[in-house]
């Protein structure tokens, strides 16, 4: 196990991506929150090829976000958002609506949107040459279409989802960012405008930066090196 970077709040992340998901892996979920609420962290690189061994026994499936938070260690972005959010008081309203809110929208992204997301991504992407994907691809996306009109629908007049800036903005904006390349956000101006929004906030770029400095090729395949 290589040794862990002198900092209280280490984010474990891949040393290296195909182009492709450059800007997309999910450690920039943590990322944008630390550079919203001005908290230092440093980062711990894996390979993505070829994973080690001893990083499943901290993250089961071997993806990334993995964050170590001084004695608290623990997986899954949205986890990771309310803990930090929770322990630093930032991101997240204290109590009332507000935080009912915030902790809904929160959940909404990642079990209402992203797995659609996800979907739409396989049908009309990895696996577009696939018979099975000719044949999901229309009821998918009808079913895609309904679901982000109610979103549409739901966050009219919104900011925020939850009044000020949050954890759940960051979940959801980082989701419609990968939902752009279908076609489900830029033809709904509500949700087209409330994406600008939060990827115009200095932190979100900040946290992008961040991610695509952080490659370095010793970590890419032997084949993808110059």
């Amino acid at each position: 196990m290589p040794q862990v970077p002198d900092s209280s709040l280490v984010i474990t992340a891949y040393g290296w991506v195909p182009e492709f998901a450059r800007g997309f892996v999910r450690d920039l979920r943590p990322r944008w929150f630390c550079e919203e609420a001005g908290i230092d962290y440093s980062v711990r690189l894996i390979s993505a090829m070829k994973r080690p061994e001893w990083y499943f026994g901290e993250q089961p499936f071997g993806q990334v976000p993995y964050v170590q938070d001084g004695d608290v260690g623990l997986f899954e972005s949205g986890a990771i958002l309310l803990h930090l959010a929770e322990k630093h008081s930032a991101l997240l309203p204290a109590d009332g609506q507000t935080r009912a809110d915030a902790l809904a929208w929160l959940f909404a992204a990642f079990n209402s949107i992203e797995p659609i997301v996800f979907q739409l991504s396989a049908v009309n992407g990895f696996s577009a040459g696939e018979e099975w994907a000719k044949l999901r691809k229309p009821s998918l996306e009808e079913t895609a279409s309904q679901r982000f009109d109610r979103l549409a629908a739901g966050m009219a007049g919104r900011e925020w989802l939850a009044g000020e800036f949050s954890i759940a903005d960051i979940a959801m904006a980082t989701t419609l960012r990968e939902a752009d390349n279908n076609g489900m956000v830029s033809s709904r101006p509500v949700l087209a405008d409330y994406l600008e929004r939060a990827l115009a906030r200095p932190a979100w770029q900040a946290a992008l930066n961040a991610q695509l400095n952080d490659f370095d090729d010793s970590f890419a395949p032997q084949k993808e090196r110059a």
